[in-house]
This record gives C-alpha cells, sequence and structure tokens, in this order.
C-alpha cells in the first residue's frame, strides 16, 4: 500500500468518524488540533479513583501522592495516568458541580496527565444536568431513558442511543457539554463509560441497538473529545475492538480476566495503544503474568468495585 493511499484512506476513517458529530451541529477537530492530542505511550502506569472524601479535600477528594509496592514487589511505584471523575468527590467539595480542576492541576505538577471519567451510555441521576435527560425523555414519548443500569447501581438508567426521535443528537450535544468541561477542567483525555449497550440487549437496558447503531455513536463519543484537543478511551465494548481502535487512542478495561476476553484488546497494543485494565473480584496472581505478556497496566481494586484511592496495587 503507498504511503498516498495510506494517508487518503486514514483521512477518510476521520471524516466518517466525525460525520455523527457534525450532523449534530457539534464542531470538528483540525489536522493540527489533532496532532496536538495527548497520546500516552504503551506502558503507563495507571491509577482509577472515582470516588473520594473529605482527606484530600484541597485536590476533589484525589490522593495525587499515592505511592504503592506493586504486585511484583520492590519499591513503591506513583502512576503516570490518573482516570478521575469530571467533578470533585461531593464529600470534599460540598457540592456535586464543582470541575475537578484541582486535581488536574495537582496531577501535572507531579509530571502525571489526568483522564475524565464521563458516563455517555447511561444516564446517572445524581449528576448536575440530570433533569435536562428526564426533561427531553418526556418530552419526546419517554424514549430516551430505559431500565436501572443493575443492582449495583440503580440510580443510573440505560440511554437510548438510536436516533429515531433524535435521541443520539440530543445525547452528543449533552455529552459535548461535558466534554466542554472536561476540557475546562484542564484534562488530557476522556473516558466514555457505558458504550456497549448492543451487547447487553434489550432485556437488560430497555432498547434495541444494533451494533452498527453503538459504532456510530461510539465514533462520534471519539470525536468530541478529539475536537477538543482530548484523547479518547474505549471503555469496555470488546466486541468492536478490532473496529474503533482507529477512532480512539487507548482502551480501559474492566474485568476481561475474569470474563475470559482479554485478548480482543491486543489489538490497541498492536496499534501501539495502551490498555488500562482493572480486576475487582480476580487474585492479582491470576493474571498478572498474563497481563505482563499482553503489555497491559493492570489494577486490582476491591470486590466491592468501589474506587477509591487504596487499594492502589498496579501488577508492576
Amino acid at each position: 500500500m503507498s504511503v498516498r493511499f495510506r494517508t487518503l484512506m486514514t483521512r477518510f476513517a476521520v471524516v466518517t468518524a466525525l460525520a455523527p458529530v457534525a450532523a449534530a451541529g457539534l464542531a470538528v477537530p483540525s489536522q493540527a488540533e489533532s496532532a496536538a492530542i495527548w497520546r500516552p505511550p504503551v506502558e503507563s502506569r495507571w491509577q482509577y479513583q472515582l470516588q473520594g472524601g473529605k482527606t484530600f479535600a484541597s485536590t476533589g477528594g484525589v490522593n495525587v501522592d499515592i505511592c504503592e509496592v506493586p504486585q511484583s514487589g520492590g519499591a513503591c511505584v506513583r502512576p503516570t495516568v490518573f482516570d478521575i471523575d469530571l467533578y470533585a468527590a461531593e464529600e470534599a467539595a460540598g457540592n456535586n458541580r464543582t470541575l475537578n480542576t484541582a486535581a488536574v492541576k495537582a496531577i501535572h505538577a507531579r509530571g502525571a496527565k489526568a483522564i475524565c471519567y464521563v458516563d455517555a451510555g447511561s444516564i446517572e441521576e445524581f449528576r448536575p444536568d440530570y433533569q435536562q435527560f428526564v426533561d427531553w425523555h418526556k418530552k419526546n414519548g419517554n424514549s430516551l431513558l430505559g431500565k436501572p443500569f443493575s443492582p449495583e447501581f440503580p440510580n443510573e438508567r440505560w440511554a437510548n442511543i438510536n436516533n429515531d426521535k433524535g435521541q443520539r443528537d440530543f445525547l452528543l450535544k449533552m455529552m459535548a457539554a461535558r466534554v466542554d468541561k472536561c476540557a475546562q477542567a484542564g484534562f488530557d483525555g476522556v473516558e466514555f463509560d457505558v458504550v456497549n449497550a448492543h451487547e447487553e440487549g434489550k432485556s437488560v437496558t430497555g432498547w434495541n441497538v444494533s451494533p452498527a447503531t453503538q459504532l456510530v455513536y461510539n465514533r462520534a463519543l471519539a470525536g468530541l473529545a478529539h475536537a477538543k484537543g482530548l484523547s479518547a478511551a474505549l471503555k469496555n465494548d470488546l466486541s468492536q475492538a478490532a473496529e474503533l481502535v482507529s477512532s480512539f487512542d487507548y482502551a480501559v478495561n474492566e474485568e476481561c480476566f475474569q470474563y475470559d476476553e482479554c485478548e480482543e484488546l491486543s489489538v490497541f497494543v498492536k496499534a501501539g495503544k495502551p490498555v488500562f485494565h482493572v480486576e475487582y473480584e480476580t487474585s492479582p496472581a491470576s493474571f498478572c503474568a498474563e497481563s505482563k505478556t499482553l503489555k497491559f497496566n493492570s489494577l486490582k481494586k476491591p470486590a466491592d468495585y468501589s474506587l477509591f484511592d487504596k487499594p492502589y496495587k498496579p501488577c508492576r
């Protein structure tokens, strides 16, 4: 394949991925903006902290100085990448709408990067923009908010990413507003969570979502991040990893070893893109060796799925 042909194909792929973004009336990135986006190396030790308290109030509940001995032993290690919530912990900030700017600044001061957690596929009741989703849902035939996400997380509901009534267009505008806030807070990238409705089916989500519809939505999400100069993480959706690796800059995964599906993420590593991975119920002794072989950046977090600063136990 000639260099010119590869270049043309790359440009075509970018234009195709951004089409839903443009159709929704949202900005698309220039070539220069795309080139400036932070893209982490394959080996990038990470921390996953989406919950916090008053202990680290000056940084929104985020422990930016964490250093712990890895599973492999030796001296304590620090993350080079922090995946944290868009908003500071309510316990630390006293409200649910303070951007995590202080944490991001502190992370940058320590030479690390920050990924902004955004739930893009389910609607959480505790978010400051929640009422806008409810209002749209009621005005459009109850066509947006589906079943509760799970028994563990009953305070969020699956979003309908179809577009027969403009649901996807509305969701993308809402996600664009959230990404704007990620950029405002100084984040380097975005993790879009719950982007696998097509795998779960109507019995779980309340909606019929086709694989093709999921691809359109997920690629549009990556386009939103890139349009703001931020990198984008594919969260789970392993069945479409090979089709989405060209649109995303890295992958974030939960429990691929528990469900024996990690091999599907190898396409990211082969493309020179990292995989940030966490297990909850699986023992590090049963996954760290294979994680090293796959060149994943793996963590062990508690079996109750809590995501505070500790335990912070990377494999290496």
